[in-house]
């Protein structure tokens, strides 16, 4: 049997190896508005869920559809420029 010392020992040997790092963290920064508009899409398809199919429901989910597609295009279209070694 394992004790709780034994595993915390090798959890803090590598502590510092688990934040992340600026370059990740910055990552993340870039890519928040498709994780912002995927979370939306996600809530409006928990919503619907339950209930039958309105003509508003349809537009709330086409809408929210639009708008991860318009994030995905902007991430990637930063990306790019961040690649090429233009920063944006």
């Amino acid at each position: 049997m394992n004790h709780i010392v034994t595993v915390q020992d090798a959890v803090i040997a590598f502590a510092e190896d688990i934040e992340p790092t600026d370059a990740e963290l910055d990552a993340i920064v870039r890519e928040e508005p498709l994780i912002l508009a995927e979370q939306e899409l996600l809530d409006v398809q928990i919503a619907l869920l339950d209930r039958p199919v309105t003509p508003l429901g349809k537009r709330r989910l086409r809408r929210a559809a639009n708008k991860v597609l318009a994030a995905r295009v902007e991430v990637a279209n930063r990306t790019s420029t961040v690649r090429a070694g233009v920063a944006a």
